[in-house]
């Protein structure tokens, strides 16, 4: 088990191997090869537009010549990605774009997981999305509000089942924690991404869903399912009639989450540096920001640094939920 010192380490380690590099010819090379994105879940998700809308702003910068190609590569909470990204070649020719918890929480529940921050190279966060729980027709249209779908759940227990993008996700541990503070018996359904999910709970196969919040914005809109609460520390502002976990008496589901470039970690740091600065220009473009915004996402770039910082915070953070909720991979 991953524990907070070495942590750390790893986090200083992977931005130390890039610093000790300085090959102004990998540079040059970099500049004249396609570029691989790696995204660990299926294609039209949420975090997907993340990837693609970025990938299409990069040619012809400092970093690339090219647009970068986009490879999904779905499955295990976003975990192939990452594993394909560790045996990549650390020339800044594959990047992967991956959920903050799949490096700040996977290590607390996978005690046989094949990757860890000393195998990756922050590059710049993406975007940052808020979770949202959903309920489709399967649920009465007079359960409006959480606290009516928590009376609802408590009564109906064998229907009580929630969706997640994948065992161990952030939405995951989010109904994990409402069904621990409500006293409901929430049963969750791990997928592979958020999309079948989503169709579930539409297609009344299953009661509600735990996703990223954009993932349902079509849907409302059709009004095929209805958004009961978000799980931001404010309101979502392309959601803003749907209050907060906190607004309504559950302040411990309170979770915006990130998706954020990384590179292999011996990536050497020119290369580093050239990724993250296209990456934040191309998300300050308005267009990029504004397709962000219409699938639930803020566009929000960073420096590597910040990024490093963020995952640390996040991983320190998430430590005592998780033992708290007691999920493993073995369990």
């Amino acid at each position: 088990m991953t524990n907070r010192r070495q942590f750390v380490t790893a986090l200083g380690g992977a931005a130390a191997l890039g610093a000790l590099q300085h090959p102004l010819a990998a540079l040059a090379e970099i500049v004249a090869q396609q570029v691989k994105i790696y995204y660990g879940f299926p294609a039209g998700s949420a975090g997907d537009s993340v990837a693609r809308r970025v990938a299409d702003k990069l040619g012809g910068t400092d970093f690339t010549k090219l647009n970068p190609v986009v490879e999904n590569k779905p499955g295990a909470g976003g975990r192939i990605a990452l594993d394909s990204l560790k045996s990549a070649p650390a020339d800044g020719s594959v990047l992967a774009l991956s959920q903050a918890s799949a490096l700040s929480t996977y290590p607390y529940i996978y005690s046989k997981l094949s990757y860890g921050l000393a195998d990756f190279a922050p590059v710049s966060i993406g975007a940052v999305m808020t979770h949202g729980l959903a309920v489709g027709p399967m649920v009465p249209a007079s359960v409006k509000t959480l606290k009516d779908y928590v009376a609802w759940a408590k009564a109906n227990p064998g229907q009580a089942s929630y969706g997640s993008p994948g065992a161990g996700s952030t939405p995951h541990f989010l109904g994990a924690l409402l069904g621990l503070n409500s006293g409901a018996d929430l049963r969750h359904v791990p997928y592979r991404g958020s999309l079948p999910a989503v169709n579930d709970v539409v297609g009344g196969q299953i009661a509600s869903s735990l996703t990223p919040s954009g993932d349902y914005l079509p849907f409302v809109k059709a009004s095929k399912l209805r958004v009961l609460a978000t799980s931001g520390a404010q309101r979502a502002t392309y959601l803003p009639e749907v209050p907060t976990f906190a607004e309504q008496g559950f302040p411990e589901l309170v979770a915006d989450e990130w998706f954020g470039f990384f590179a292999p970690a011996k990536t050497p740091a020119p290369v580093i540096a050239a990724a993250s600065g296209a990456i934040q220009a191309a998300l300050k473009d308005k267009a990029v920001a504004d397709g962000l915004l219409s699938v639930g996402l803020l566009a929000q770039g960073s420096t590597p640094e910040e990024m490093r910082r963020s995952l640390q915070s996040e991983y320190e953070r998430w430590g005592p939920l998780v033992k708290k909720i007691g999920f493993t991979a073995e369990s």
